[in-house]
């Protein structure tokens, strides 16, 4: 009897341990600031396209905040934010954005860096444009569709998002 109640005790120990819920943070904060050449050209790409209500982030981003929210803050990379959100190019093609209606969900320290130091700067319930150059983004990479292979995000490009924040946790 005590040989089962000493392996269920262990049992229970090991099963537990592994049921933790570890909330230790992994991410560092991206110390990346976009070159000067990248800047000029998401400046620029601005002026052409009548933008000249955007604040510029010393990181080498873009951004208008169009509800500052009231909701709870970014704390660290690790906050898990809830929103929706439409992703494009300076030509007007979006390359991605959630379903009418339905939310994504991430942990901040997982998505580019724009998005990083972007959506820091609001509130949960509040929204945001980011108008971010390639290297806070996919920088030299180009992305393409999973199903087709085409080419949705060429390789150096200045990307705008809408993003509105729905939940910060």
């Amino acid at each position: 009897m005590k040989k089962v109640l000493a392996a269920s005790a262990i049992l229970v120990f090991f099963l537990s341990s592994c049921l933790k819920n570890d909330k230790t943070c992994n991410y560092e904060d991206s110390k990346v600031v976009a070159p000067e050449a990248e800047i000029a050209k998401l400046t620029d790409s601005l002026a052409a396209h009548g933008i000249t209500d955007a604040t510029f982030h010393p990181s080498g981003f873009y951004y208008t905040i169009n509800n500052p929210g009231t909701g709870n803050a970014i704390t660290n990379l690790c906050s898990e934010i809830t929103v929706q959100y439409s992703g494009k190019l300076f030509n007007g093609n979006v390359f991605d954005a959630t379903q009418q209606g339905a939310s994504a969900y991430f942990q901040l320290g997982g998505v580019i860096t724009g998005w990083q130091k972007g959506i820091a700067l609001v509130k949960a319930g509040g929204s945001i444009t980011l108008y971010i150059p390639p290297s806070l983004a996919y920088g030299s990479q180009e992305i393409r569709d999973q199903n087709t292979g085409a080419i949705i995000i060429p390789a150096n490009s200045n990307l705008i998002f809408e993003v509105g924040v729905e939940a910060i946790r």
